[in-house]
């Protein structure tokens, strides 16, 4: 069969059944993980995720573990973090949306108890065919300690790099993205940035993605800033495909995204994940043709909604993946 022009795919994130919510324990996650590759690929996905199902702590459901579930086990790292702690990292300017330090360095970082290959095989073992996992980038895990260790953010931000390296480096599935949500609002260190990306993405060695958005937590956007202040950011990685968020993004974002590399491919994010609206099959394949028209025909390769799932019903979300589907067939004739 013929590889499709424009391809589809989920970001992460799915909402917790709440079945696994009532009973989290390990069969019931893989039973849900089997459900949520099962519901992408009935509605045609071409690259699905995991769902991310493994991160659920059942003592903070409000979140879905982008942050915790990676710098928890790892040593160097106190996740008991107290009352002084939280107040010398309010005082740094850099993390204005985030009051409160999720670890304090207080050692040199190694993986600890992390264990991505056991959560990857685990997803691959009800996979039913090719997958994508994903983890959050070692910039944005180092934006949120405190470090009374290394002096040095650069040295913090490169040693959590270095772990996440030799993590990736034999993880069974297809393609490997990295989710960056915090250097759109922190442009001038894009260059630091795509450096600790890199050496993550590098260490895999198979296909790569960077997933990158403005932030949303209860359908608010957290980071202010553009695409084009991103273009250095964005043309220094080494990486197969781009996963942009669009939909929620206004129309000019994409005359930026006109200057990204052509090695580079373009992944347009054409599903809004900060409003129940459930977009009809000729949005989306508007929202296809409005980015071609800017960026070329074939620059597009991929298409997904603008970020995770995880903060909606799941009601809303199954029919959000299946608009997904039927507005890029229809936008491709099929």
């Amino acid at each position: 069969m013929t590889e499709l022009s424009i391809l589809t795919t989920t970001v992460g994130s799915y909402p917790i059944p709440d079945w696994l919510a009532a009973v989290p324990n390990e069969q019931a996650r893989l039973d849900a993980t089997r459900v949520v590759f099962d519901i992408q690929r009935q509605a045609g996905i071409d690259m699905p995720t995991d769902g991310e199902l493994y991160r659920f702590d059942g003592n903070h459901p409000d979140t879905n573990g982008m942050i915790d579930y990676f710098l928890r086990p790892m040593s160097g790292i106190r996740s008991a973090v107290g009352r002084s702690d939280h107040e010398a990292f309010r005082l740094r300017s850099h993390m204005q949306y985030r009051k409160k330090a999720s670890g304090v360095v207080e050692g040199a970082i190694g993986e600890g108890g992390l264990n991505l290959l056991g959560d990857c095989q685990l997803a691959s073992s009800v996979a039913g065919g090719k997958f994508k996992f994903t983890i959050t980038s070692p910039y944005m895990l180092a934006r949120t300690l405190l470090d009374r260790h290394y002096g040095s953010f650069k040295d913090l931000l490169m040693a959590i790099a270095d772990t996440l390296a030799q993590q990736v480096k034999d993880l069974p599935c297809d393609c490997l993205q990295v989710d960056e949500a915090n250097i759109p609002g922190n442009p001038e260190d894009g260059e630091l940035a795509a450096e600790a990306i890199n050496r993550v993405l590098c260490a895999f060695g198979g296909r790569s993605a960077v997933h990158l958005c403005f932030g949303n937590y209860g359908g608010q956007t957290v980071q202010q800033g553009t695409w084009k202040a991103l273009l250095y950011f964005l043309n220094s990685l080494q990486v197969d495909h781009l996963v942009l968020e669009m939909a929620h993004r206004p129309p000019e974002d994409l005359l930026a995204i006109r200057e990204v590399d052509r090695r580079i491919h373009v992944g347009i994010g054409v599903i809004d994940v900060k409003v129940n609206h459930i977009e009809a099959a000729e949005e989306v394949a508007h929202r296809i043709e409005g980015a071609e028209k800017v960026l070329g025909a074939g620059r597009v390769g991929w298409v997904h909604p603008d970020c995770g799932f995880w903060m909606l019903k799941r009601s809303i979300v199954d029919r959000k993946i299946a608009a997904l589907v039927k507005g890029r067939d229809l936008y491709l004739g099929r």
